[in-house]
């Protein structure tokens, strides 16, 4: 639990500041030499992280005098190597999911140069569930048990297939011969086309995230909606859907379409991270200036309402993934990370640093026997998996 004293503290510093007339960030800046130049990496030009990440840095460049670039890099693999290895981003926008490929050396990241990160801050986060139509007879999906139901396939996203057909039977206790035998699946070539199946007749359940404005239409339509719990508090189904989705987030969903509003659903999330030897007192007044600047920044764009020190304490008891000593050294201060926290976080580092060492002796044993180091070469993967295969992955902590 977090002490109620960090919060006494940031109610104390607001009103300072307005009789200042300074934001918690700008006072942070009397004490802190600011970098002349940011750069921050993000998704493409149309995804929100690119969009919220444009929103409140305005914010932070007048509160500190750095000149602050937002960069939209399309290709991970490359954001990460700009990041990692040319530097010449200060800091990414990234999801989970997609840091786990990175640290582990999972498809294109395999040749790539192993660099350990932490996570600075929360960034945004996306909610998914299970949508059928307002007068489907399912009313959990405990139901799918029954037999004789169908659940749609995005065959455009193999994530979003592995939820459906992998991750929900396993949630459900299902082997894989008695999914097949219980539950039909719809292909669906578009995610629009995924989630209109239920309202359309042509599937029974649907995997959808609840901010899509497909599902507000969806919402409008004769009948309309209805959500089925995928309950946070079923740690054994849980455990089962994280082995196909391991960085999942159990979650009562908050945001989005009304309906979806208290149910069970799973969260995907960003967050903003730096190399592991970013500067501590950097990301200390990042971190600081996130939190302390937030009433200032948090009505730019909707996901930089998710940047709250409370999503992201939220987010922390759940993750699994190290985050940089400067931002522990600001939790702490504020009184929100405890030892507890520190057991896990120390776990997390433990674990990252015996992912890159092990990458890093595959491709030193690759190099000394001439072989290719590439992901797609059979043998250079053959030595990586050599090297790996004892360490146990990241996945979100239930």
């Amino acid at each position: 639990m977090m002490k109620r004293s960090g919060y006494r503290f940031a109610g104390i510093l607001g009103p300072i500041a307005v009789m200042l007339g300074l934001s918690g960030a700008a006072l942070a800046q009397e004490k802190f030499d600011w970098p002349r130049l940011l750069v921050i990496g993000t998704p493409g030009t149309s995804s929100g992280s690119f969009a919220s990440t444009n929103g409140w840095v305005p914010i932070l460049q007048k509160d500190t005098g750095m000149a602050v670039r937002v960069v939209p890099e399309d290709s991970e693999t490359m954001r990460y190597s700009r990041l990692t290895d040319r530097r010449d981003l200060t800091m990414s926008s990234v999801s989970a999911a997609e840091m786990r490929y990175q640290a582990q050396g999972i498809g294109g990241y395999a040749s790539q140069q192993p660099v350990p990160q932490r996570v600075v801050w929360h960034h945004n986060d996306t909610p998914w569930g299970f949508v059928v139509a307002g007068n489907s007879d399912l009313q959990s999906l405990e139901d799918l048990k029954k037999g004789g139901y169908s659940v749609a396939a995005g065959i455009f996203s193999p994530p979003m297939v592995a939820a459906v057909e992998i991750g929900l039977p396993a949630y459900l206790g299902l082997d894989a011969e008695e999914a097949k035998s219980l539950i039909s699946y719809v292909p669906a070539s578009s995610y629009a086309e995924n989630c209109r199946s239920v309202v359309e007749g042509k599937a029974d359940v649907a995997y959808c995230a609840s901010i899509s404005s497909v599902l507000s239409e969806m919402e409008g339509a004769p009948g309309g909606i209805r959500w089925l719990s995928l309950d946070p508090q079923n740690s054994e189904g849980w455990s089962r859907y994280l082995d196909s989705r391991p960085m999942l987030v159990p979650t009562e969903i908050s945001m989005g379409v009304e309906t979806a509003r208290g149910v069970g659903g799973a969260t995907s999330n960003f967050v903003y991270a730096v190399p592991a030897d970013a500067e501590t007192e950097l990301a200390y007044n990042l971190a600081k200036w996130m939190h302390t600047a937030y009433d200032g920044y948090k009505g730019t764009h909707p996901l930089a309402a998710r940047m709250s020190l409370e999503e992201f304490r939220r987010y922390l008891d759940r993750s699994p993934l190290p985050v940089h000593e400067g931002t522990v050294k600001y939790l702490r201060e504020i009184g929100a990370w405890t030892e507890e926290d520190d057991a896990w976080n120390n776990a997390a580092i433990e674990k990252m640093d015996a992912w890159i060492a092990a990458r890093q002796a595959a491709m030193k044993e690759a190099g000394e026997q001439g072989v290719d180091i590439h992901f797609e070469n059979p043998e250079f993967l053959a030595i990586l998996s050599k090297h790996t295969e004892a360490l146990e992955g990241f996945r979100s902590r239930l």
